[in-house]
């Protein structure tokens, strides 16, 4: 598959606030495929202004299980700390002169539809013994509450999160596009001959003879941001063994004229000014 920063050019078509907001009788309710891997990155800093990325990945290809990597860098020299299907244990590593301690329970986790629990867990990544990343419900559980650990510059924010489906053509998915803002519910129905987005229930892109259209973007305006969709199906429509196809929600700068993978430099350089990232990846075999 090509690129997909190279798909677009600069003539996004927007979308008003007035036209998300009118209902849809097109919408369309199907059974959704199957989650079978979550990615999340994370941006967490601590006391002195130090900053790093935690990405952490839940997989149910064979059993439930998680693995987490660390990096000063988005998107760049991650280094793996943990990977296992072990529902409880710890583990401690020295990067970027920093001392990591992760600890992790899964034994009373409850999980929906995907490879990520949603309740009864808790992953925590200690840095230098200051609280750094925090996911699950860590306060319930006894041993969580022994540890004496400083939290009071940690702070952590999703920048990132990426979720692989198998099987059919129907993707349902939930996403916040800001830390203050509204979960919405997220259907795509991607057939041979239409494509097919709607947040909330209400459409927001239908696309028609899609052989011909199988790249594109759209731009929304969601919780008062500015939001570039793009899709790519080519690989979904003309490979028909192992084709794939990929859908990208992410936030744009009120700053940012142009579509953000349009940029020649695609890394940030001041990391403050990341957004949030929505990927969706589809692959009509599991393997």
């Amino acid at each position: 598959m090509r690129n997909i920063a190279s798909c677009y050019n600069e003539h996004a078509i927007k979308v008003t606030d007035s036209y998300c907001s009118n209902p849809s009788n097109q919408v369309l309710y199907h059974i959704p495929s199957v989650r079978n891997v979550v990615t999340c990155i994370y941006k967490v800093k601590v006391a002195m202004e130090k900053q790093f990325f935690v990405k952490v990945t839940w997989c149910n290809m064979l059993q439930h299980g998680f693995s987490l990597h660390i990096s000063e860098k988005l998107n760049k020299n991650f280094k793996k700390v943990v990977t296992t299907d072990k529902v409880k244990g710890s583990k401690t590593s020295e990067l970027f002169c920093s001392r990591f301690d992760i600890c992790w329970d899964l034994s009373s986790a409850m999980y929906d539809e995907g490879p990520e629990p949603i309740t009864g867990y808790f992953v925590k990544v200690l840095v230098n013994s200051e609280m750094g990343l925090s996911l699950g419900e860590m306060e319930h559980d006894n041993e969580a509450k022994n540890l004496n650990v400083d939290d009071t510059f940690s702070r952590f924010v999703l920048v990132s999160r990426s979720e692989h489906y198998s099987g059919c053509s129907v993707f349902a998915t939930k996403a916040k596009f800001c830390d203050n803002g509204t979960c919405h519910d997220i259907l795509i129905k991607n057939s041979s001959a239409m494509l097919f987005v709607s947040i909330d229930k209400k459409s927001v892109i239908q696309v028609k003879r899609l052989q011909w259209n199988f790249r594109g973007n759209q731009t929304i305006f969601l919780d008062g941001l500015v939001v570039d969709l793009m899709y790519d199906v080519h690989d979904w429509l003309f490979n028909t063994k192992t084709g794939c196809a990929m859908f990208m929600f992410r936030t744009r700068s009120g700053l940012d004229s142009r579509l953000w993978l349009e940029e020649k430099n695609l890394e940030q350089k001041d990391e403050e000014k990341v957004g949030f990232s929505l990927l969706i990846c589809a692959s009509k075999n599991p393997d």
